[in-house]
């Protein structure tokens, strides 16, 4: 009946532009769900008025600040490779105070964010971006990329040893999806193993192998789908070209050139120990941050201010945190294959 048809023109009255949290995660100030709750604590602002609800559209033509500080046009989308080493934290506070991975960054790096985490006691290919979108995408388990670790695990275990890990285990009521395990070698009281995963749940490997008998005292993960940490060292950072961005993602043309920039590792000064110190990073390039990012950089959290070093001193007069160190053993991607 004509009485009850609805109005044709819907789109009519949909709000032009995007959602502010899509806007906020695509400008690098953070993901989109810590922008609706940057929202929701009023910390936000459109056109000079606070907003609380992640409900409402923008465009170009509005102006946004978070905390005081406007926000940008993005950039391109953008990936890092980095090299996180032993004894940091992948995340951007941490309530004991430790060293984080935005602590050891480039100064001159736009804010960044981690796609997924390595934990405290892991090492190797972090992937960093300037994106939240890209972010969320690499994260999705629909992504379905294989992730690679070489694992030291303390004994001799045999190949038939490995295979409950390659049909999937139940770890205290938490079902893990088959991995793909290959034993390397033997090396005194360990054995160095290949392990890849498709998904990432907190500690998998670990507790996987704590489940067959086996303790891991060294993990390095050296893929992440086509990204690999080949010859970078701890705390070196590599960002992807452009061109391999757009191959692997299927991205839009736009931005950057295509020569690879490497940010790599001052000297480390000895302390009075022998201990090396924290390892400073020189600027990758005299390309200045986003002023967005860089400034709440500054305003997000006070952890970020007590963990700068004191005007006038380098990054390289901070501790080395434990662990960090460097360490013995094979080199993941390089000439001495374990």
């Amino acid at each position: 009946m004509a009485g009850k048809e609805k109005p044709p023109a819907k789109d009519a009255v949909t709000p032009e532009g995007e959602r502010i949290a899509k806007v906020l995660s695509r400008a690098g100030i953070a993901s989109r769900r810590e922008a609706e709750r940057l929202i929701e604590l009023g910390e936000v602002k459109v056109n000079g008025k606070t907003i609380t609800s992640p409900a409402l559209n923008v465009t170009s033509k509005d102006k946004i600040t978070v905390r005081g500080e406007p926000v940008g046009q993005p950039e391109p989308p953008r990936l890092w490779l980095y090299y996180k080493p032993e004894g940091l934290v992948t995340s951007a506070a941490d309530e004991k105070g430790r060293d984080t991975v935005f602590d050891h960054l480039p100064e001159d790096m736009p804010r960044v964010m981690s796609v997924g985490r390595l934990d405290l006691n892991s090492e190797g290919l972090l992937l960093l971006t300037n994106d939240g979108e890209l972010k969320r995408r690499l994260e999705l388990p629909s992504t379905g990329w294989l992730r690679k670790y070489r694992v030291r695990v303390k004994g001799n275990p045999t190949d038939p040893d490995l295979e409950p890990l390659r049909k999937g285990v139940t770890v205290d009521g938490e079902k893990f999806q088959p991995m793909d395990v290959k034993l390397d070698r033997h090396q005194g009281a360990n054995a160095w193993l290949t392990v890849g995963l498709r998904e990432g749940k907190n500690r998998e490997i670990r507790r996987a192998m704590t489940h067959i008998g086996l303790t891991v005292n060294r993990l390095i993960r050296i893929s992440y789908g086509p990204f690999r940490l080949n010859e970078l060292q701890p705390g070196e950072v590599e960002e992807v070209k452009p061109r391999i961005l757009r191959d692997q993602l299927g991205l839009a043309e736009g931005g950057g050139d295509d020569k690879p920039k490497r940010s790599i590792p001052k000297p480390q000064p000895k302390s009075a120990s022998g201990t090396p110190a924290k390892a400073g990073i020189e600027p990758k390039s005299s390309k200045k941050p986003l002023k967005a990012g860089e400034g709440l950089r500054q305003l997000s959290d006070a952890w970020q201010k007590a963990t700068r070093p004191a005007p006038g001193k380098s990054a390289t007069s901070r501790t080395r945190p434990a662990g960090t160190a460097p360490r013995t053993g094979p080199r993941p991607g390089g000439a001495r294959k374990p």
